[in-house]
């Protein structure tokens, strides 16, 4: 094991450990045996899976484009149309 993989692992294992002190289940029970920490972490890491695919939607609308960094806008003027007319497009 590399020295970024074990300070990665060291700083997961570190934070699982606080974090297991004040856990909760999402039905609202506490962690109390090793069943109750394996939910724990299944559903800790479903909310990191769901909070990715999340920021993946943000970073990339599925066309390339960076929505964070465009306003959708093509750059052309449509000064003679008014809002409904250029829906139509």
């Amino acid at each position: 094991m590399d020295t970024n993989t074990r300070q990665i692992a060291l700083s997961v294992l570190g934070n699982l450990r606080e974090d297991v002190a004040y856990a909760r289940l999402n039905n609202g029970s506490r962690v109390l045996d090793v069943a109750d920490l394996r939910q724990y972490i299944y559903e800790q890491m479903s909310r990191i899976r769901t909070a990715g695919l999340a920021m993946d939607g943000l970073y990339d609308n599925g066309h390339g484009q960076d929505i964070l960094k465009g306003n959708g806008h093509n750059g052309e003027a449509h000064l003679d149309k008014n809002w409904h007319e250029r829906e139509q497009h």
